[in-house]
Parts: structure tokens; sequence; C-alpha cells
């Protein structure tokens, strides 16, 4: 047995294409989903409803209006992870559960880290989440095992291609942060330690790796596969994508005590959407 995760960027979608990527994720084999860009908007509602009605555990945190934020969907029971309520700094960027496995509890932790450009704010901006989620990791540790996945708009000190001066040192320092700070190893560079993959790219020769999957060092142990789904940015045969970011999809040699009775989610919207029948 074991136990699989996908952690996504859905990009806060649009009805239309939630219900693509509804379709896409329903059809995936992991056990529990990781969606990042997720929005007050209709679009993303409209996920976090078709896999509730289909049985699914769905951790979708209050979205102030206009932010972004975490949606942690799951065929496994879930219980909330306090890292969510330690974060008291747009608090929807984090979110967090805990599953039962056959070797104890294991932590689960979204994360959508703030992009920035070149302004003092937006810069400010995601310096301040980088530091409150950092203490809401440390407020929030224990001895069980933590994994943290999702988009966090970073990249490793020697990424390829290296996009010199596009990044401050306080970015690499919270990626770096992660393992020497909170003991979490990057799983993808250490199942892989020389390959170049990208999850997100202006250019094709312009990739970036921004969605990553950190876990807790007893986690490295069991970790089985660790690999980037590119399908979900291919150009689809009407010329629109699932979204413009890879996932990342986690193996890991554990199982859980127990899993949900689902439904397609697919569905389960498409049910809802149906008319109520008349009565004569």
């Amino acid at each position: 047995m074991s136990l699989s995760l996908l952690t996504v960027n859905v990009g806060a979608p649009s009805v239309d294409r939630a219900h693509r990527q509804l379709r896409w994720l329903a059809a995936r084999p992991e056990d529990v989903l990781v969606l990042t860009e997720t929005k007050a908007t209709a679009g993303s509602e409209l996920l976090a409803k078709a896999f509730a009605t289909a049985g699914y555990s769905v951790t979708f945190p209050e979205h102030a209006h206009g932010e972004l934020g975490v949606m942690i969907v799951s065929k496994l029971p879930t219980t909330l992870d306090p890292v969510g309520a330690a974060l008291d700094y747009l608090p929807a960027r984090a979110a967090g559960v805990v599953i039962d496995t056959d070797e104890g509890p294991l932590r689960i932790v979204g994360a959508y880290v703030p992009s920035r450009d070149s302004t003092l704010e937006k810069t400010e901006r995601k310096k301040t989440w980088i530091d409150q989620f950092n203490k809401a990791l440390d407020g929030t540790a224990s001895d069980i095992p933590r994994l943290l996945l999702g988009d966090l708009n970073v990249l490793e000190p020697g990424h390829q291609p290296a996009h010199r001066g596009q990044f401050a040192q306080f970015e690499y320092s919270f990626y770096t942060g992660l393992t020497d700070q909170h003991g979490l190893v990057d799983l993808f560079r250490h199942l892989h330690p020389e390959l170049v993959e990208h999850s997100w790219a202006r250019r094709p020769e312009l990739g970036y790796r921004y969605d990553h999957a950190h876990g807790s060092q007893v986690l490295v142990e069991r970790l089985t596969a660790c690999a980037y789904v590119h399908e979900t940015r291919e150009v689809l045969p009407d010329g629109t994508r699932l979204t413009d970011h890879s996932g990342l999809a986690v193996r890991l040699a554990l199982s859980a005590n127990r899993t949900l009775i689902t439904s397609d989610p697919a569905t389960a919207v498409d049910a809802q959407d149906e008319p109520e029948p008349t009565l004569f």
C-alpha cells in the first residue's frame, strides 16, 4: 500500500475552467490534492462544493475578497492541523490537515506564497507573509511528521537557469530555511539531485521550479516517488490549458488507516446543475 498526494496551482479558475479541472482531478489516483491559487469566486467554490458533495474531506479556508489561497481535498478522513489558525497574516494562503496512517498521524500543510514585483509594497507583503508563516511553522512544531506542498513562489539557490537578480536573499533564505530551520527536506531534489525541471515558464527556455514538496526526515525514508506532472500545462485542442503550472505528485510507503466513501465529483456537480423536476 502507498499514500499519494498531488499539488497543483489551479490559477483562480473561471467556472468553465473549473469544470475542466474537476474532470481531470477526479480522474487522478492521488489520495490528497493540495490546490493553490484558489479564490473566493464561483470557479474555486465549484471545486470545493463538487468534492464535498461527492464525499471528500474539503478544507477551504475563508478567503478575503480578492485574496488568494489554498484548498485541500482528501479521500481520507482529516482533522484540522493547527498551522492554519496560527497564521494571522493572509491566512487563506496556508491550510493544514492531519490524516491517520499505519505509522501514526501525518500532518499535511498546503501553502501558496505571495508573488511579488519590484514595488516596495509587494516585496514587503511577501516578506511579511514568509516571516509569519515561519513563525506559524515554529509555533506548531511537534514530533508528528509534516509534509508541506504548494506553490512557494521561490527558487532553490542553485536553480537552472539562475534568473539572476529576480529574487532577493530573503526568498532564497525561505527555501533553505525550510530545511535548516524546520527540518523539511526538498523531496524532489532528494530523489533527483541533478535533474532540471520547471513547473512554470514564461517561455520554454525560461522556466521556474516554483511548486515544491518538503517533508520531515522520517518521510524521506518512506519516499518512493516525487515527479512533476506536466500535462496540466499542455495546450488542449481548443487552445486552452487546465492551468499554467505543472502539478507535483508525491508517493510515500505509508497506508491510510481509513478511506472515505466517495463518488465521482464531476458527476456530483453535474447533478447539482440539473433543474428540479416539474410536478404536475
